[in-house]
């Protein structure tokens, strides 16, 4: 199996988590036989090559973070440009959706929108892997950063084997669709805390001078 593989994160590769779990979903995929070419949507000089690429393609394997519920605007701008009048065949598109927010629920209505995307880019729909919890993936490197990585790469072998993220493994690989009550309080606790100084620290090293709650626009 041969796949087209669209990063469609806006940012460039050294920031992009989508990047870098894609690389682990290659991984895997070479690990089952499988091949493939892989295009990034934050490179606009790539778009035309991509364009030529999707009509010639089988299977065709999207990979976007999905931003406080919105799908990049920079990858809808690249798929308007597709002439699908020129798609005579009906290749298998499949999505990775992946997010910060942990909770699998926070994910579906975007892989609700994918599945009516693929019909209207006149496509077979072949499923949408979802998972979130990552938002810390390019803030850490070497271990931690494979911890978080790693397991993509077993659902890059089911995707090499298969040609889409149809297997039941896909869907439990999401995770919890909602966090019981006790855990919901205790992630809010948290955020109020531990991670509201995480976010004060890295914000600091990245050279924020105003607070993170600034509303330079509110008056």
């Amino acid at each position: 199996m041969h796949a087209l593989i669209i990063n469609g994160s806006p940012r460039v590769k050294k920031y992009s988590n989508t990047d870098k779990i894609l690389e682990k979903i290659t991984s895997g995929m070479k690990a089952s036989g499988a091949t493939f070419e892989q295009y990034e949507v934050s490179d606009r000089a790539q778009w035309k090559k991509i364009r030529e690429r999707f009509f010639l393609s089988d299977h065709i394997l999207i990979a976007l973070p999905l931003f406080v519920e919105n799908i990049p605007g920079l990858l809808l701008e690249f798929l308007e440009t597709l002439p699908l009048e020129k798609h005579s065949s009906r290749p298998l598109l499949s999505f990775l959706l992946q997010s910060g927010f942990a909770e699998g629920c926070q994910l579906r209505c975007g892989e609700e929108y994918l599945k009516m995307l693929a019909q209207r880019l006149g496509c077979e729909y072949g499923g949408t892997l979802v998972k979130g919890d990552n938002f810390s993936i390019r803030l850490f490197e070497g271990e931690q950063r494979e911890k978080i990585v790693s397991k993509y790469e077993e659902m890059g072998r089911i995707y090499g084997r298969d040609g889409a993220f149809t297997d039941e493994a896909c869907r439990a690989f999401t995770g919890p669709e909602e966090f019981p009550l006790p855990v919901r309080i205790l992630v809010g606790l948290m955020f109020k805390t531990l991670a509201k100084k995480s976010f004060k620290d890295t914000a600091k090293k990245w050279g924020c001078t105003r607070p993170l709650n600034d509303r330079p626009y509110a008056k």
